[in-house]
C-alpha cells in the first residue's frame, strides 16, 4: 500500500530538514513525497537537494499561496492510495508509515486515520484533538488535527476528496480547512479511527502563553466553516454553534477568572471573538 505524502511550505527551512531525516529513518518505504513549494526566493532548494538521493521526492514550485490550495494541487500529483498532509515543522516517529498501513489492513472498513499530535514528548499532547484511547469517531467527536490524518482514497469519494480553498493559512479564512474536510467526508459516510499509539510530533504552538494573536487568526476558521455547513442547514451545526461558540469558550473564561490567570483569560476571550467573527463574515 503505497503512501503519499503532501507538503505545502512557506517561509521555513531548517524544520523542514528534521522532517525530511524523519522520513529517511521510516521503516516503512513504500511512499513517496510531494513538496508544494510556495517560497519565491528558492530558500529549500539546498535543504531538498540532498535527500532526492534516499527519498522519493517531487518537489514543485508554485506561483501561488495559500496551505489549502497547495495540498489540493499535491492531491492530484499523488500516486499512492493513501494521502496524508504533514506540516512543514512536524516531524514522524520512526514507526508512523509502518503503523499506519497496517492499521488500514487490520481495520478494513476505516476509510480515515488519525494518529495522535505529541509535543515531542512520548506522553505529552500537542495540538489538535487527542486522547489516550484508540477510538472510532463521528461528526460529534472530530479527532486530531489536519497534519496527523490519512486518508485511503480507494474508500473514499473523489469528488469529496478536495480541500476548500477558503480555509487555511493564505486564505480568507486562516485555519479549519482540516476540519472542514473531515467533517465533509464524515458527513458523506466516511468511518474514521482515531489512535495514539501512532506518534506525529509538532511544537505546541497554541498554548496561551504564546499569545492571543495566533488564537484569534485561526478560530475565524472554525467559526467560518461552522456557518458554511449551516448556511446548507445541517441540523448537526448546532451542535457546534452551541458548544463552539457559547458553551466552551465561556467555560474556559470562566475557569481562567477562578484560576485567577489573565493570560488564559485573554486567549479564551479572543478564541471567542475570532469564531464569532468567522461566522459572521463568512460567505460576505
Amino acid at each position: 500500500m503505497r503512501v503519499s505524502l503532501v507538503l505545502a511550505t512557506l517561509g521555513r527551512d531548517w524544520e523542514l530538514t528534521d522532517f525530511l531525516k524523519s522520513l529517511m529513518n521510516q521503516t516503512y518505504k513504500d511512499f513517496d513525497l510531494i513538496i508544494i513549494d510556495q517560497n519565491t526566493d528558492g530558500k529549500i532548494d539546498a535543504i531538498v537537494e540532498p535527500f532526492k538521493s534516499y527519498l522519493n521526492v517531487n518537489h514543485v514550485k508554485v506561483d501561488f499561496t495559500g496551505n489549502a490550495r497547495a495540498r489540493d494541487y499535491g492531491i492530484s500529483l499523488a500516486l499512492g492510495r493513501v494521502v496524508a498532509f504533514p506540516d512543514d515543522d512536524c516531524v514522524y516517529d520512526k514507526d508512523v508509515l509502518k503503523k499506519v498501513v497496517a492499521e488500514f489492513n487490520r481495520r478494513p472498513n476505516i476509510s480515515i486515520l488519525v494518529a495522535g499530535s505529541y509535543d515531542f514528548s512520548s506522553s505529552r499532547f500537542s495540538i489538535g484533538v487527542n486522547s489516550h484511547s484508540a477510538q472510532y469517531f463521528s461528526r460529534f467527536k472530530m479527532m486530531g488535527v489536519e497534519f496527523t490524518q490519512f486518508f485511503d482514497r480507494k474508500k473514499i469519494d473523489g469528488e469529496q476528496f478536495h480541500l476548500d480553498h477558503d480555509f487555511g493559512l493564505g486564505s480568507k479564512y486562516s485555519g479549519g480547512e482540516g476540519f472542514e474536510l473531515l467533517y465533509r467526508l464524515l458527513r458523506a459516510g466516511c468511518t474514521a479511527f482515531y489512535t495514539p499509539e501512532i506518534k506525529i510530533y509538532h511544537p505546541d504552538k497554541d498554548h496561551y502563553k504564546l499569545g492571543t494573536g495566533r488564537m484569534l487568526m485561526y478560530s475565524t476558521g472554525i467559526g467560518a466553516y461552522i456557518r458554511k455547513f449551516a448556511n446548507q442547514q445541517d441540523a448537526f451545526m448546532l451542535y457546534y454553534i452551541v458548544r463552539k461558540m457559547f458553551v466552551a469558550p465561556i467555560l474556559k473564561m470562566l475557569l481562567a477568572v477562578v484560576l485567577l490567570n489573565p493570560r488564559k483569560l485573554a486567549y479564551s476571550f479572543y478564541n471567542l471573538v475570532g469564531i464569532w467573527r468567522g461566522f459572521l463574515a463568512y460567505g460576505r
